[in-house]
């Protein structure tokens, strides 16, 4: 009898181990053997992924713009007014939420600084999908050097690989506004297209493997394989310059970047992995909320188009008092180019990153609030951020 057992334990022991073998074998086939691995041995992705994977190196700017700091006591209460803060001083809310910087610049004048579990001013850490909003930066300067023509323009005319697979009636300004309709989906089964982008080390094959599902209808479906081709596009019109190279030329050295920087790549000589993978510090991020603000200009110089930062910021207002926490719910007109359009009369728009990454910019009030995390803690940050808005003259 203990024999029959020990054989029966063994056998379904056995049948486990072949079933998990043979489920690792599809996964390899379906995903390549370094993205499985990568999944494995790293798990979930992090604000220090730019320690964990390939990258490119970005390097202070050798001119360095550092803000006024004035500091003000009292800026802000103790108290948010939301439900959500359960009499929780704002500090509180910053350290049970695993918040890693949060400053807030008023007229260019930094007056609120934070930082939390050992970072600090000069620390970087990966601000995920806030990646996206700079690469629609970069599309606008390509645009300005003459490297692209038009947001009109169909993703074939620079990614010709894809006519064929719908692509040809897909333009540009589609996958800035997330609206190509391709077979990409923003979840985390580990089968799916978001998993492998973000592990493979196969990035433009993967990117080649798109597909349109049906004509762009210009419905909103958020999904990262736009930003990615977005980068794919871009790359091509380089030449021989990384993305990398391009942003420390065109908007590192312009906008003095105080510290360095990391750009993830999904292998040495690869490509940048555009939607996520852009590590930098909270006081450098900063400079990208100050230069919307401006309209494009730093120090006299408009090294971004004021239309472009006026086309990116200019519809669309959330009037919920609530951010819905299912992108499904919101409508093409609160997204556009890779940026977030809130509520309110002020048209305030934000950059969203995983794990509650922010840059969010208030005209009316002068306002740059950047969050970085390591978690978004649950917290509503879009009604934060207004709520701190309207407490500051």
């Amino acid at each position: 009898m203990r024999r029959n057992k020990t054989r029966k334990f063994i056998l379904v022991v056995a049948g486990i181990l072949l079933s998990l073998i043979l489920i690792l074998a599809i996964w390899s086939v379906v995903a390549g053997p370094v993205t499985v691995y990568r999944v494995i041995t790293r798990g979930d992705t992090t604000v220090y992924d730019y320690k964990r994977f390939p990258g490119r190196s970005l390097t202070p700017s050798p001119v360095p713009y550092r803000f006024d700091v004035d500091l003000q006591d009292g800026l802000l209460p103790e108290t948010i007014h939301l439900d959500i803060s359960g009499g929780k001083t704002f500090d509180d809310l910053l350290e049970t939420s695993k918040t890693l910087a949060f400053l807030i610049i008023q007229d260019d004048v930094l007056v609120f600084e934070y930082y939390g579990n050992g970072h600090s001013e000069s620390a970087i850490s990966q601000i995920f999908s806030t990646s996206k909003s700079i690469l629609s930066i970069l599309v606008g300067t390509a645009i300005d050097d003459g490297l692209i023509t038009s947001v009109k323009d169909p993703v074939t005319k620079y990614v010709p690989e894809l006519a064929g697979a719908g692509f040809e009636n897909v333009t540009i300004e589609n996958l800035l506004n997330m609206q190509s309709n391709m077979d990409y989906f923003e979840n985390d089964n580990p089968f799916g297209e978001h998993v492998i982008f973000n592990f493979t080390n196969h990035l433009e094959d993967e990117i080649l493997g798109l597909r349109v599902l049906t004509k762009p209808d210009r419905q909103f479906r958020y999904k990262s394989g736009d930003n990615a081709l977005l980068g794919l596009i871009l790359d091509r019109t380089l030449g021989d310059k990384t993305i990398t190279q391009y942003i420390q030329e065109r908007l590192w050295n312009s906008l003095g970047m105080e510290h360095g920087g990391v750009w993830g790549v999904d292998r040495l000589d690869g490509l940048e992995r555009t939607w996520c993978c852009l590590s930098m510090s909270a006081r450098d991020l900063a400079k990208f909320g100050q230069l919307y603000l401006q309209n494009g200009n730093w120090n006299g110089t408009h090294i971004v188009p004021p239309e472009w930062v006026e086309t990116s910021t200019m519809f669309g207002a959330y009037t919920s008092n609530e951010w819905p926490s299912d992108m499904s719910k919101i409508g093409a007109s609160n997204y556009k180019y890779q940026w977030w359009l809130l509520s309110g009369n002020d048209g305030n728009y934000s950059s969203w990153g995983k794990d509650g990454q922010f840059v969010y910019v208030n005209p009316q009030k002068g306002l740059v609030i950047v969050r970085l995390g390591e978690t978004d803690g649950g917290l509503p940050w879009f009604r934060i951020f207004q709520e701190i808005a309207k407490e500051i003259q």
